[in-house]
């Protein structure tokens, strides 16, 4: 019995809640990661887990070990990393990031971040969904906007500015809002994974904020699709600026509320807190945050 890969799969299992998921992670079968937790629980002579249809369930026992395994895992994994070939970037990276912004901002870097770590495979996940790390095995995400978990280590990257914008054609036979407040008046397209949900936040240009409420015919929970929608001249959204480009100097956009910037939001990598930090996951948050400090649509001194 190889031990520590045991511990590995025991690890997992508790986290993930599942044999079946630390199967696929692993790449191996379910009676396999049975087989770990069963020899483990042999040479203990204790039981780790109970088991339902349901559920699973740690002792008291399983609880102390379980401690101890994360501990000792980690312990391991710098060791490794402290010295020789284990310095290097190297293994299968798990980052998850929004849809549209992995389209547009992400992708781009990834040619020249894959041939300089050659020695790493990137598993990029995409979705705008909120993505559970410990659960689904994740080794960092790319977070828009405030991330308050004390479960997490959070590093700054770039920044999201938005704006206010609508199809040209929207304005057709209605007139542009000249303050936040007017939005009241308008079909307001609302992206509902954003936090603040229908609360649309505004910069004053004397300074300070305001908010306002707005309502509307349709809600999204994708970017690319709200992007669609305001295009199509359905109503009026807030988005950031990349979502748009170049666009947002042509005639089939209008940018409106110029003076009552929407406020912007932080881009973050996010990662595991009280685990090991590998050299994958160090060298992915250093090239990101160097390669968005040169690009406009994400940095401090960019597009407004």
């Amino acid at each position: 019995m190889d031990r520590l890969d045991c511990m590995q799969s025991f690890v997992r299992v508790v986290e993930t809640g599942s044999f079946s998921a630390v199967a696929r992670e692993r790449d191996t079968t379910q009676p396999t990661i049975s087989k770990h937790i069963a020899a483990l629980e042999d040479y203990l002579d204790v039981q780790l887990l109970t088991r339902s249809t349901r559920k699973l369930q740690l002792t008291q026992a399983g609880e102390r070990f379980f401690q101890h395994c994360q501990d000792l895992l980690d312990a391991a994994a710098a060791a490794e990393a402290s010295v020789g070939q284990r310095q290097k970037p190297v293994g299968i990276l798990r980052v998850s990031c929004p849809v549209a912004f992995g389209q547009h901002q992400v992708m781009p870097c990834l040619p020249g971040f894959l041939e300089r770590y050659p020695d790493i495979r990137l598993d990029l996940t995409l979705s705008d969904r909120f993505v559970d790390l410990v659960e689904e095995g994740t080794d960092l995400a790319l977070r828009i906007g405030q991330v308050n978990d004390p479960g997490l280590i959070i590093h700054r990257i770039g920044i999201t500015r938005r704006v206010t914008v609508a199809a040209t054609a929207y304005f057709s036979d209605r007139p542009e809002p000249q303050t936040p407040e007017a939005l009241v008046e308008h079909n307001c397209i609302v992206y509902t994974r954003l936090a603040t949900g229908n609360e649309w936040h505004f910069q004053r240009p004397t300074g300070g904020t305001t908010q306002v409420t707005v309502n509307g015919n349709l809600q999204i929970d994708n970017s690319t699709a709200i992007r669609e929608a305001v295009l199509a001249g359905i109503g009026i959204a807030v988005c950031p600026v990349w979502l748009f480009g170049e666009l947002l100097t042509s005639d089939a956009l209008s940018v409106i509320l110029k003076e009552y910037e929407p406020v912007p939001l932080p881009i973050h990598a996010v990662y595991r807190r009280g685990r090991f930090v590998s050299a994958k996951v160090r060298c992915f948050i250093d090239y990101l945050t160097h390669e968005f400090k040169l690009n406009p649509w994400v940095s401090d001194y960019g597009v407004k």
